[in-house]
């Protein structure tokens, strides 16, 4: 029950990537390529904002579970105040350094000069998608599945109705192409983290922040920040790793680039539901241990992971075999569709491995052994899946479809690595 508002909430977030493309591919297959661009690049915020997080669900995971209401609600505000400072950093630099950053990750000329708007106004907005995951990342550390599921409900709803009316210029609306995707976005996403702060502060959630909260407290502060550092690394290995594929991926040309991105949208699409059922794990197994239960929260992590991996595999069969119809909801050019299949096969084929993976690593954070994963997703993803990416894309010369196998390999090296620590058990001697 636990889960069910959060596999939910973390599909409607998938859907804000799924609805840009869907839209964004009627522009262009360079207005693709540089939302695959933009979004790589973003993966730093994406990492502040799910590093947060997991610092923000261990700490108000336990002290809910101890009856520390008031903790709670302490480390709750520390988390926000923490988010917003980097997050007005990050768009700062990102905003002024849009262009570079675009041809440093291979950007054509033709792409920069008919999207870079998409990428600066990104940047800029940056805030509104840090704060989202945080404040569902406190919701769900409370047991508040789901209010953070409906939090995305409101976001989606509002992203899907005006990205269109901004790119295309409908009725009263500037045309404004790749770049409304970009503005719609940021608007749906922003009126969702308004709600989540009022519902924060008016006592309307099992978290209540008051005014007295957001005074620094250097304990609390140091405290969060320990867990959310480790978890920042955790994530930036994870999804940097991402930028490393982009690059190589890049060799191919746009069409590649465009292909790749459709089919990692639709997979991530697919995956995002699974870190869901990762969530909920990570909310028990805090919550149980801190009431002193560590058998109950092993038990919660193994039945996670059996629902994981039955959901994302069926879900995975489907992309295998219905792949080129699936594509064609995007693109139907002869250039860019065949990677676009081929990366969603390929891929879809380590959905099992990498359900059981996902909600062993989200244990892990659950129980405050933030560490642990990093480890594991430096070995698996920089040392393990880029040179592999590279070996068989360049020098086997296999093409993007040796990037595709990359990573269907580094998810089954995830899971088998994350089984094996997770047994020996030493997670549940954590302290948070």
């Amino acid at each position: 029950m636990l889960s069910v508002p959060m596999v939910l909430e973390m599909a409607m977030e998938s859907m804000f990537a799924v609805a840009d493309v869907f839209y964004v591919s009627r522009v262009s297959s360079d207005a693709v390529a540089t939302v695959g661009i933009t979004e790589s690049m973003l993966t730093l915020v994406y990492t502040v904002a799910m590093g947060l997080g997991i610092g923000a669900t261990a700490v108000v995971a336990r002290r809910i579970g101890e009856k520390d209401e008031d903790g709670a609600a302490q480390s709750a505000a520390q988390s926000v105040a923490l988010g917003v400072i980097v997050a007005t950093v990050i768009g700062v630099i990102g905003y002024f350094n849009a262009e570079r950053l675009m041809r440093a990750m291979g950007a054509t000329p033709s792409m920069i000069s008919s999207s870079l708007g998409y990428t600066q106004v990104m940047f800029a907005g940056n805030a509104t998608v840090t704060l989202l995951f945080l404040n569902n990342a406190i919701f769900r550390g409370a047991g508040d599945a789901a209010v953070a599921m409906r939090m995305l409900w409101i976001g989606n709803a509002i992203n899907i109705a005006v990205c269109p009316l901004l790119i295309f210029g409908i009725g009263p609306f500037p045309e404004m192409g790749v770049t409304g995707a970009a503005v719609g976005t940021n608007i749906g996403r922003g009126t969702a983290v308004a709600i989540q702060l009022w519902m924060l502060a008016s006592g309307r959630s099992r978290v209540h922040i008051s005014r007295r909260h957001w005074r620094i407290v250097p304990s609390v502060m140091w405290n969060v920040c320990r867990l959310s550092g480790s978890g920042f690394l955790q994530i930036l290995i994870d999804t940097s790793s991402y930028i490393g594929l982009v690059r190589v991926i890049a060799t191919f040309g746009s069409d590649a680039l465009a292909g790749y991105t459709i089919g990692i949208r639709t997979v991530m699409f697919a995956m995002m539901p699974a870190w869901g059922l990762g969530n909920a794990a990570a909310t028990m197994v805090g919550q149980a241990l801190g009431a002193g239960k560590p058998e109950r929260a092993e038990e919660a992590v193994w039945t996670a992971a059996k629902y994981n991996a039955l959901v994302l595999g069926g879900v995975g069969a489907l992309f295998v075999v219905f792949a080129p119809w699936i594509v064609a909801i995007y693109t139907t050019d002869p250039a860019v569709a065949p990677f676009a299949t081929s990366c969603l096969r390929i891929v879809s084929t380590g959905f099992v491995f990498f359900a059981y993976g996902l909600v062993l690593t989200q244990a892990f954070n659950g129980a405050g052994e933030t560490w642990t994963p990093t480890w594991i997703n430096l070995g698996c993803f920089w040392f393990w899946q880029i040179p592999l990416a590279w070996f068989l894309a360049i020098h086997l010369e296999m093409g993007p479809q040796g990037v595709f196998i990359a990573m269907t390999v580094a998810f089954s090296t995830l899971a088998v690595v994350s089984g094996v620590i997770f047994k020996q058990g030493r997670w549940k001697q954590s302290a948070v």
